[in-house]
């Protein structure tokens, strides 16, 4: 483990080399295995270690591996069938990956579902993904999931167009809401039926890592989700890339509390600790305090999580009464964290080794992290450059599982190396394509497996990638382009500002106009024409947004993930200028 000290900066500490070396040899080459066949060697390596902690239950990998099992002679009896597709609405719980594990076994599709989603959202994917079966937790009257499937199955729509075959719900202690739910326990008895080598023949004929093995929806920060489709192998590639790149040690205990469902713990959180024998410690929900005794009663190393969390964590009135010194480790990622954040969380925690990274599903989570050491500089104006693949990387990428290039908006001609464009990705981890959607496909995916991400960057001279937004974000004051993380980030810098984001609406005058959400610190006041006055230090007149509302921490529209949705807080620009031009 790391050596603490009172640095302000990210160090390296000697043994990361060593660290790397372990992983790396344990394999003589990248074995491209199935999930099933990858958790095998995992469960038999260490059987003993605990895996996965949830908020009060545990489990082993030995027992990870034998419900595995189960589970899968149980879809076998219950019909399921090779290449069927089984969705899994479910909150954090020690039995998820024996789940995803089972279907590996028997060659079916596993589908994560976010369990934020209205009926409408549900509705959607559970007939666009082909779903035929459906696990689900507790199926009471107080689920509100399962009150919306119930509602679900009575609509003739969803009925006509649905191709559910069978529910199964977790074990509850109440009256199950509908008949139709096929209860936890008469699941598991379908187990008895099968065989050890009628298990072991469905196995045998589902070990090509090459074949889809999880469809994963979008997170719909961006409108409507879409269907990734993701390889076994692009899955293991991923997480073991992220073991390289953080130099993840045997055994770490890492804290997140973040979604199963979302590639973010799925990848980095799940999957990673299963290469290193390592536990996860994840409960359904985050609250600071809740984190702190977690962390400090697992010993975590290492912390998982997105900006949105880790301010009310570092700001918590109770952190320095908790013994969090075996923390050395912290990846926040999935948005932008300032300077002051950062010098915050290494002065208060003694953090040795923090990054951030940047990705999205259809790269199975991370392509990119920042390098342990960097500056803080780096950290906050770079998102990473590609992964290090040890074993898995190939030398065509120089050692990674993916290149990065940026290519002209309109015309998608490759630009120089530095050029602003947008990101454009390709390799062994990259999606090749959105279940049951050709045309949206096509308009991503080149002939040469080329992945527009749908974000400006450029890559610098270090092969950094430096982010400055989305294509779908910028906007035009005046025939000018405006990129809103640049406003962003001039704006979070005053002293009052807590977090902020920036939209183009509609202007009459110049076209479009830069519109500024803004919710201050706890008991700062800060009028629009401050914000203004300090824009105009850090920012062209024309970047200078014309909009500025200040809303409170409940009012930001967020994915499960902490993302916040533009495209909701463009519905409510649209709201309050319409309601003002009145």
């Amino acid at each position: 483990m790391p050596t603490k000290d009172n640095a302000t900066e990210s160090t390296i500490t000697e043994d990361i080399s060593a660290r790397r070396a372990a992983l790396d040899a344990r394999f003589n080459n990248w074995p491209r295995n199935t999930i099933a066949t990858h958790f095998y060697q995992a469960c038999s390596t260490y059987p003993e270690r605990m895996y996965i902690q949830t908020d009060n239950d545990s489990i082993t990998y030995k027992e990870t591996w034998e419900l595995a099992k189960n589970y899968a002679k149980a879809l076998i009896n219950l019909g399921v069938k090779r290449r069927d597709h089984v969705a899994m609405l479910m909150e954090n719980d020690v039995v998820y990956p024996a789940l995803m594990i089972a279907c590996s076994m028997v060659g079916a599709v596993f589908i994560p579902i976010n369990t934020m989603l209205s009926k409408n959202e549900l509705k959607y994917i559970l007939t666009q993904s082909d779903a035929r079966y459906l696990i689900m937790h507790q199926a009471t009257k107080n689920n509100p999931l399962a009150v919306s499937i119930t509602a679900l199955l009575n609509e003739e729509y969803f009925k006509k167009e649905t191709q559910l075959q069978e529910i199964v719900c977790l074990p509850n202690h109440n009256e199950l809401l509908d008949e139709r739910f096929l209860p936890w326990e008469k699941f598991c008895k379908k187990a008895e039926l099968i065989t050890d080598e009628k298990w072991q023949e469905r196995w045998k004929a589902s070990r090509y890592p090459d074949e889809v093995g999880a469809i994963i929806y979008t997170s719909g920060s961006t409108g409507t989700p879409k269907g990734v489709m993701l390889t076994d192998d692009m899955l293991l590639r991923s997480s073991y890339s992220t073991c390289m790149s953080r130099a993840i040690e045997d055994g770490r205990v890492t804290f997140a509390p973040l979604p199963f469902y979302h590639c973010y713990n799925l990848i980095e959180g799940i999957f990673a600790m299963s290469f290193v024998g390592g536990l996860l410690v994840a409960p359904r929900s985050f609250s600071p305090l809740s984190a702190m005794e977690m962390i400090e009663k697992y010993q975590a190393n290492d912390f998982l999580l997105v900006p949105t969390m880790l301010v009310p964590f570092l700001n918590h009135p109770k952190l320095t009464e908790y013994d969090l010194s075996s923390l050395f480790a912290m990846w926040c990622g999935a948005a932008p964290a300032p300077i002051p954040v950062w010098k915050k969380a290494i002065e208060l925690l003694g953090l040795t080794e923090i990054i951030t990274g940047y990705g999205q599903s259809e790269v199975a989570s991370s392509g990119v992290t920042t390098e342990l050491g960097i500056s803080l500089e780096t950290l906050t104006t770079r998102v990473g450059r590609p992964k290090l693949g040890g074993v898995s990387g190939l030398p065509e990428f120089n050692g990674s599982n993916v290149e990065y290039k940026t290519v002209d908006i309109e015309t998608r001609e490759t630009l120089p190396h530095g050029s602003v464009g947008e990101l454009a990705v390709r390799g062994t981890t990259v999606s090749h394509g959105y279940y049951k959607k050709p045309e949206e496909t096509a308009k991503v995916i080149d002939k040469d497996g080329w992945l527009l991400t749908g974000d400006v960057g450029r890559l610098d001279e270090n092969g950094y990638i430096e982010l400055i937004g989305r294509t779908k974000d910028i906007y035009k004051v005046s025939g000018e382009l405006v990129s809103p993380r640049e406003v962003e980030e001039a704006i979070s810098k005053h002293p009052m500002v807590d977090q902020v984001a920036v939209i183009g609406v509609p202007d009459s005058l110049t076209t479009e106009a830069g519109a500024a959400f803004i919710e201050l610190k706890a008991g700062e006041d800060c009028k629009r024409k401050d914000i203004l006055s300090w824009c105009t230090d850090y920012l062209a007149r024309f970047k200078v947004p014309r909009h500025i509302w200040f809303i409170e921490t409940t009012e930001w529209p967020l994915t499960s993930t902490g993302k916040v949705q533009k495209f909701r807080l463009k519905e409510i620009a649209e709201e309050r200028l319409a309601t003002r031009n009145k």
